[in-house]
């Protein structure tokens, strides 16, 4: 037998030698195409190639028998469909330019409906539950199954995209697309804008893995399902993170991508095929493919044609030409698809309805085919899924919406429109009340109604739901964490005794300590985007070792010293590499986990600041909406603090981005005791409280001494959570003036008072903690003297009373940000702040040109005092000249 397979891969090796010789690389491509063609329509697709023939993945032969009632199912999809359709257009009529979508459901209703009467387990799985994220532009469908199942009323359906002021009494709002803000009870996962389901997928099926490997939760069978369009792959943050979830063999998650070939504008790739360019992406990062582009009415032509012309067909079509065939039908599919001898023998005979059919005929819309690709991406070992299913936009919605490069547009369907879709769907309602766009309700015993609910609760209930299965909040032991005190951070308030350190260093000491702690130092989720040696984080590699489901299978160039690298399945720290949108999408798995699997983890992500909420602020706000708890911390943050690293790295804007984010808690701090304070406050809040809210804190990598809490404590302790406090009164007779600091500019302005000093300038030094809290504690009096009448003072000015003199406030961010007090001061105001690009340089030289440093500070305070006539014309010249200043006509924001 050995002789003869040699004797045989020679003959091979000679026949092929021969064809390369005599006609080429292309005729040996071409027979190497053929030979693969020939291999897929015996059922077997080589593993090794990146792309296979135009056809399903799971033929015919293989595909397993139905579990559902086939007609049935079709029934309830339809009804879903013409549903959608009345509640958009509905809402359009009533309110014009609402908004809203009818074709993108319209295409992926099949898709759903399969996973939801056979594959989605809810709430009631426990554990095996499954998480599902569902494309964002197709939420009226999901609204249509709740009204089905008696989740949502008719008024409900009334109200779509009406959450201020609903019209119909009684109903509720419903958000425009996935929202848990604003559906607490409904929606798990916010999935628009595109990209943001898809990054975040993954990273939910990669953070169940570390509970599990970690003991935290128990292992399960539960699947994360993400549905997203074909046009979403253009976004970075879909294709992105691609290749983490096929390195870490995460079997838990299948992708289903809706490749209805049409974006917002028109085709998605019109001079090709969308779903070959996926497959070839998706295999290339590791992932098992699943393809259902044709539907059942093609199968008898596939097995009539021996030869393969019907296949060879497939590959030289391409998407634009596709979508004329479901836009116009038979005429046009008879004309221009069958286009040779051999095509038009497979289909003599036929008559303009089956090609028609064929027309229509997509694996996406057929729901024995999506079974066959979910069973068997359910049962996939080793590495992710994805099911590449080809659909047609706006399908069964008449000529306007149907495979039209305007479907994704349409808001509301004409009169022919509503008729066509009317008799293609088999929706029971006379043509007389078409003008009255009726909703169509089968009945609640009704065998359709009957079937959907007893589907949902052998899988375990509906989807979606949200239940907060950690609620938080004194006194519900089920939902109660202990966390730390006073006693706790107290060490932090006691001050450096003169060393120097950063409020980075500060940070890593109580994120040590934390995770020391025998109640929540387990629930710690450290989170580096690679940076935790420039942060001075790698003792905690070594003292609680990196995620990794592999574990360590080397020895690491720095084993035995006291900072090696340790990589461990039960590793704490969340190690992503150069991704910040990974990092991110990590901290809200991480930050939702206490809803999600009642297992309140804790995140810690940190990140250059300039890298933070510039860089992912899409994925912060998805965050926000998805009621996210944890600590975002900016780290080596600054426009002048970060020296010589320049334009791109220096932040002086974060902080004017966590002004956007309603939950978001924005801290600068300059002290260890008041980064301490912060944290007691956040993990109060959100663990022990159960508030929805998160931190946004920057650190800094400027050195000094850090001074104990200053008396009276609980005072400080306050002030430092509202946003300001006294840090160190001026002592002493004379014009007075109030400086306000944060973070390492505070030191600055302590200098500042002692120059002020030598002309007879009294400054009182305040710490400016929050400008955003201060912000909204100011906007919230305001309005509640304006609409309810009454007198409570903003806390920034109820604060400052009883010390006088004109306010200065330097930090080392927008001079926009200290400028958010300034109208709620009766008195002379002055922001210093870091306008424009970072340069490479010194702090000293970064702070004089930026104009932040103490001697612009004393400057600035003289310079206000001057106008008031409280000091001397002279008196200002005489110190411009002493401290040194050269100013320039060009403000450095110009520069």
């Amino acid at each position: 037998m050995a002789r003869f397979r040699e004797e045989e891969n020679r003959e091979w090796r000679e026949s092929l030698e021969y064809v390369l010789r005599v006609e080429g690389f292309a005729r040996v491509e071409e027979l190497l195409r053929l030979l693969d063609e020939y291999l897929y329509l015996q059922g077997f697709s080589p593993p090794n190639r990146l792309s296979t023939p135009y056809l399903n993945t799971i033929p015919k032969e293989q595909e397993p028998p139905y579990p559902g009632d086939l007609e049935l199912e079709r029934r309830i999809v339809n009804i879903l469909r013409w549903n959608v359709a009345m509640m958009v257009t509905r809402a359009n009529k009533k309110a014009e330019g609402i908004g809203g979508h009818i074709s993108t459901y319209a295409s992926i209703a099949e898709l759903y409906e399969v996973g939801f009467n056979h594959f989605f387990r809810g709430p009631e799985a426990g554990l095996d539950r499954d998480l599902v994220f569902f494309q964002g532009h197709s939420s009226p469908g999901i609204y249509a199954r709740a009204f089905l199942e008696g989740r949502l009323s008719e008024a409900d359906l009334e109200n779509f995209r009406r959450e201020v002021h609903p019209p119909v009494p009684g109903g509720r709002g419903l958000s425009s697309y996935p929202h848990p803000w604003l559906m607490p009870d409904f929606w798990e996962f916010p999935t628009v804008s595109m990209g943001l389901g898809p990054i975040q997928a993954i990273y939910q099926a990669r953070f169940m893995r570390y509970l599990e490997d970690r003991g935290l939760k128990p292992r399960s069978s539960a699947k994360v399902w993400a549905f997203l369009g074909d046009g979403e792959h253009d976004e970075p943050e879909t294709v992105g993170a691609l290749h983490l979830a096929a390195r870490e063999n995460l079997d838990n998650l299948i992708f289903v991508v809706n490749a209805n070939l049409q974006r917002l504008d028109g085709p998605v790739r019109g001079n090709s095929k969308i779903i070959q360019e996926l497959e070839r992406l998706y295999r290339g990062a590791g992932w098992r493919v699943i393809k259902i582009a044709w539907g059942s009415a093609w199968d008898r032509l596939l097995a009539k044609d021996k030869e393969g012309h019907l296949l060879r067909r497939f590959e030289a079509l391409v998407d634009g030409e596709s979508q004329r065939y479901a836009a116009f039908g038979a005429k046009e599919l008879r004309e221009r698809f069958f286009n040779t001898p051999e095509l038009k023998r497979l289909i003599e005979g036929m008559s303009d309805e089956e090609l028609d059919e064929l027309t229509r005929s997509r694996g996406g819309h057929d729901l024995v085919k999506i079974h066959a690709a979910y069973k068997a991406a359910v049962e996939h070992r080793g590495s992710p899924v994805v099911i590449l299913a080809r659909t047609i936009k706006g399908y069964g919605m008449g000529p306007t919406a149907m495979a039209k490069n305007v479907a994704h547009q349409v808001k509301k369907l004409t009169e022919e429109d509503l008729k066509e879709a009317r008799a293609f769907l088999g929706i029971p309602v006379p043509e007389e009340k078409l003008s009255e766009l009726p909703y169509y309700h089968p009945g609640p015993d009704s065998p359709e109604v009957r079937y959907l609910l007893e589907r949902r609760k052998a899988l375990g209930g509906f989807v979606p739901e949200r239940r907060v299965r950690f609620t938080g909040g004194l006194g519900q032991p089920e939902g109660y964490l202990e966390v730390p005190g006073e006693e706790f951070f107290q060490e932090f308030y006691e001050g450096t005794g003169g060393r120097e350190i950063s409020t980075t260093m500060a940070f890593v000491r109580i994120l040590a300590k934390l995770l020391r702690h025998p109640k929540i130092g387990k629930l710690i989720v450290p989170i580096v985007p690679d940076e935790a040696r420039t942060f001075g984080m790698e003792a905690l590699i070594a003292q609680v070792g990196i995620y990794s489901p592999q574990g360590q299978l080397y020895i690491p160039v720095d084993a035995g010293t006291l900072t090696a690298y340790k990589e461990s399945k039960e590793g704490q720290i969340l190690e992503e590499g150069i991704t910040e949108a990974g990092a991110m999408a990590d901290f809200i798995a991480a930050g939702t986990a206490y809803a999600h699997w009642g297992i309140p983890t804790i995140p810690f992500l940190i990140t250059y600041s300039m890298f933070g909420l510039q860089r992912i602020g899409d994925l912060v706000w998805a965050a926000a909406d998805q009621r996210t708890r944890g600590f975002l911390l900016g780290a080596t943050a600054g426009r002048t603090t970060l020296e010589g690293e320049g334009l791109q790295h220096q932040d002086g804007q974060s902080h004017i981005y966590a002004l956007a984010t309603p939950n978001l808690m924005a801290y600068d701090p300059a002290f260890a005791y008041e980064f301490a304070v912060i944290l007691e406050d956040g993990l109060r809040r959100m663990y022990a409280q159960g508030e929805d809210v998160f931190y946004y804190i920057t650190i800094e990598n400027e050195n000094y001494p850090h001074p104990p809490m200053p008396e009276p404590r609980e005072k400080v302790k306050e002030g430092i959570l509202k946003g300001l406090y006294l840090f160190r009164p001026g002592e002493g007779e004379g014009p007075r003036v109030q400086l306000l600091g944060s973070g390492p500019i505070l030191p600055q302005a302590v200098k500042a008072q002692e120059l002020l000093q030598g002309y007879g300038v009294v400054a009182d030094v305040w710490s400016a903690t929050s400008y955003k809290a201060l912000y909204v504690d100011a906007i919230e009096a305001e309005r509640e003297r304006r609409l309810l009448g009454k007198a409570r003072k903003p806390y920034v000015a109820e604060v400052l009373e009883g010390h006088e003199g004109p306010v200065v406030a330097a930090s080392d961010y927008l001079k926009a940000l200290p400028n958010l007090i300034r109208g709620y001061l009766d008195r002379p105001f002055c922001a210093l702040g870091t306008d424009g690009f970072g340069r490479s340089d010194t702090r000293e030289a970064l702070r004089d040109f930026f104009e932040v440093d103490a001697r612009h500070i004393a400057y600035a305070a003289l310079a206000l005092l001057a106008e008031e006539g409280k000091v001397p014309a002279k008196t200002l010249a005489k110190a411009r000249k002493e401290l040194g200043l050269e100013l320039w006509e060009t403000p450095p924001h110009r520069g």
